[in-house]
């Protein structure tokens, strides 16, 4: 599945809690290590997921990313890419729901 089918999808979930896309590029670039060119780059190539992930520079912090995300303990994930769709899922479902930056970044 490409990146950039599931992008909208995900600015309007943050924008319709009222935060911001650039609050929502802020959570991308913090766990793929993607700056806002990068980010639409994907976006417009159609990178699918696993090319998306393959490329990025992970954040070793992201082992900190813990909790449920479609009924399914993220942690507990064990296909790599899988796991990481979720830790994004995961970010942008705190982002939606009003949690902090700092939290959302593991700061």
């Amino acid at each position: 599945m490409p990146f950039g089918s599931v992008y909208p999808h995900y600015v309007t979930k943050v924008e319709k809690k009222g935060r911001t896309t650039a609050e929502l590029h802020q959570v991308i670039t913090w766990l793929t290590g993607f700056d806002d060119e990068a980010i639409a780059r994907h976006i417009d190539v159609g990178t699918s997921f696993e090319e998306f992930f393959a490329a990025a520079d992970l954040n070793p912090a992201s082992d900190l990313i813990t909790g449920v995300v479609c009924g399914v303990r993220v942690q507990e994930i064990e296909d790599p890419v899988m796991r990481q769709v979720r830790y994004l899922d995961k970010l942008v479902d705190e982002l939606a729901k009003g949690k902090a930056m700092e939290k959302i970044l593991r700061a």
